[in-house]
């Protein structure tokens, strides 16, 4: 690995073409974060900069980073966080690495929110329902990453996430921490597909449970199906199964005027809103992500 030139450049050039030979798509933002991290930065190295010569210690790391990105673990795992919804949320083994298409709940969630009477009165600075916040509950929270941005957009609500994973709720917990977040969101390892009256009943719903087909996992790119947790990728034989335990919880944890926004693997909208139909909910919105795959639907309850 060459190490000894002033700029960045070069080597930057050197690491990019281990990466492109193999066959990694991101390999110039990849070079860039794995110089940093040889460096101990959290930001990327740029082209431009001037560094100077990498000590041995330096380049023994830059190795190392190297041929774990080659052996196809992702830049998330490697620097131990991934940025969401502008925040950054540090990562575990027990957590998923969040990703983009998600923020798509989070974006329709916080739209819907904020066209509630308890979000408009909290912004015009009157007491909201006699000081009570509004009720969240993310269900499956992993890294906390969903409850938190929704927390970070709606200072009028307050949150509870639960996970059967004790080192994701610890992960979760940490992350609503770090963020200054921790006041309005709690965290319980919990089942959340059995008991949730216990929780009693919440205005806003989030939910990312495991909906891949198992047979598709090994099929998955290698930086989700050998890092992400398997518990949070299986959906069982046809991807429906948390689903079908889930739906009745939901329905009964949902208040009468509120809604819930789950996410949903591509194609799977129709057999999801058919699941939950049976469960007495009724389909208020589709959203679609950035490739225009509908990744998230919006239940009420049925009048």
């Amino acid at each position: 690995m060459p190490g000894g030139s002033q700029g960045a450049f070069p080597l930057l050039q050197a690491i990019e073409s281990q990466l492109v030979a193999a066959g990694i798509d991101s390999a110039r933002s990849d070079a860039r974060c794995l110089l940093g991290l040889a460096l101990a930065r959290d930001e990327p190295v740029l082209p431009h900069e001037d560094l100077g010569p990498l000590d041995a210690a330096a380049k023994a790391r830059l190795d190392a980073l190297t041929s774990r990105r080659l052996a196809g673990e992702p830049i998330s795992r490697i620097r131990g966080w991934r940025e969401f919804w502008s925040l950054r949320f540090d990562l575990s083994p027990a957590t998923l690495d969040p990703r983009p298409d998600s923020e798509t709940l989070v974006a329709a969630a916080s739209d819907w929110a904020k066209t509630c009477d308890w979000a408009k009165k909290d912004a015009t600075g009157e007491a909201n329902r006699g000081g009570h916040l509004a009720r969240c509950l993310d269900l499956g929270t992993g890294s906390g990453c969903l409850l938190l941005a929704f927390l970070s957009e709606m200072p009028s609500a307050e949150g509870i996430g639960l996970d059967i994973n004790r080192q994701a709720v610890a992960m979760a917990r940490h992350n609503a921490a770090r963020l200054g977040l921790a006041p309005r969101a709690e965290f319980r390892q919990h089942d959340f597909t059995t008991g949730l009256a216990a929780f009693g009943q919440f205005d806003v719903i989030l939910s990312n449970p495991p909906y891949i087909p198992r047979d598709e996992i090994a099929g998955l790119a290698p930086d989700v199906r050998l890092y992400d947790p398997m518990p949070a990728l299986d959906g069982g034989e046809d991807g429906l199964a948390l689903w079908r335990g889930l739906m009745p919880q939901l329905a009964s944890a949902l208040a009468t005027d509120g809604a819930a926004f789950v996410e949903v693997g591509a194609g799977q909208d129709a057999a999801v809103s058919d699941i939950a139909a049976a469960a007495g909910l009724s389909v208020a919105g589709h959203f679609a992500d950035l490739a225009g795959i509908t990744r998230c639907l919006q239940f009420v309850n049925k009048v």
